[in-house]
């Protein structure tokens, strides 16, 4: 695999990076949309800006798919509610003849597209249930989902996402995850793994999830404390983790990688596992960009193929 693992920081490394947390937070795909930020992301993949368009090439290959694949809607009581909230997930089951462990699978900042339900498709290939939420169900005009909200207009889907309830989200995630969970076909394991926003949000579930049996976090920021301009780790949080948190990082996404230092140190200081790749060359959302027939970086494509291979070996050691 071509790729560098992060290395332990000197303190003097740390504390000069401390000046720049709210910077790297706020810039970052996944924090500067949760933090309300006004500053513009600046993804280096092509089509960063509208990925959930022309994306022909993840419909194509999700079509094609002779898996079981269906959209469930999942019903539960949010807490101090007097109504039920309703979170439509795509789902999608392995061609298995036993009982398998699930993936819970968190979208970009872009919401439910293409590319994320042929990404969850592709979970389940790989022998898993996998579930992807879609966690702007309820917020369009309509009350519909992602693709209600687009009609909104073309930052509809940032903007709502930002606006989302960190709360909202956390009972959305353990809802999906108890109803995967309890699928007859589960082996009551959990997994989960996210991209960009999604990826903040999967280290921010696992600080949410005791049980959960991994954290995948595909370039995603850590949870952060304090008042907007002075962000700091969130110690506390990261205390609560029970599972291993394994990392997918950018060469290229210098935002993001400003934060890890300090996150490293933390989860040692707090004895928890935390294993960061950086993978050479590769960009903001290499993930996604590393499929894209019409992408012009081949780093992408490569550290999508390296974090592909890693990320299923460590499953299968679930």
């Amino acid at each position: 695999m071509n790729h560098r693992d992060i290395k332990q920081p000197r303190q003097s490394v740390v504390a000069m990076l401390s000046l720049v947390f709210s910077v790297a937070l706020f810039s970052g795909c996944a924090a500067v949309h949760q933090a309300h930020s006004n500053l513009q992301t600046d993804h280096s993949h092509a089509d960063s800006t509208a990925p959930t368009e022309g994306q022909d090439w993840a419909r194509q290959r999700l079509s094609k798919s002779p898996r079981h694949q269906e959209w469930v809607k999942i019903k539960y009581r949010p807490a101090n509610a007097t109504t039920d909230r309703e979170v439509n997930a795509f789902l999608v089951y392995p061609e298995v003849k036993t009982k398998a462990t699930s993936v819970l699978v968190i979208h970009e900042i872009f919401g439910m597209s293409d590319w994320v339900q042929s990404l969850t498709d592709q979970v389940a290939e790989a022998g898993y249930i996998a579930i992807a939420p879609d966690l702007l169900s309820g917020m369009g005009p309509n009350k519909g989902g992602t693709s209600d909200v687009a009609t909104a207009g073309s930052n509809a889907i940032g903007t709502a996402i930002q606006a989302l309830p960190p709360d909202q989200i956390t009972a959305d995630l353990n809802a999906v995850a108890d109803y995967v969970s309890g699928l007859p076909a589960a082996n009551r394991k959990l997994a989960v793994a996210g991209f960009c926003w999604g990826g903040g949000q999967t280290f921010r579930f696992s600080t949410n999830r005791p049980g959960l049996r991994a954290a995948f976090v595909f370039y995603g920021a850590p949870p952060m404390t304090g008042p907007q301009g002075a962000q700091v780790i969130d110690k506390a949080a990261l205390a609560r983790i029970s599972s291993p948190v394994y990392g997918f990082y950018a060469e290229n996404d210098i935002r993001i990688n400003a934060t890890l230092p300090a996150t490293i140190e933390a989860m040692k200081q707090l004895n928890k596992t935390f294993e960061p790749v950086t993978y050479a060359g590769a960009g903001h959302g290499f993930m996604r960009a590393g499929e894209d027939p019409n992408d012009k970086n081949p780093a992408n494509k490569k550290a999508r193929d390296d974090a592909w291979k890693r990320w299923r070996e460590l499953l299968a050691k679930i």
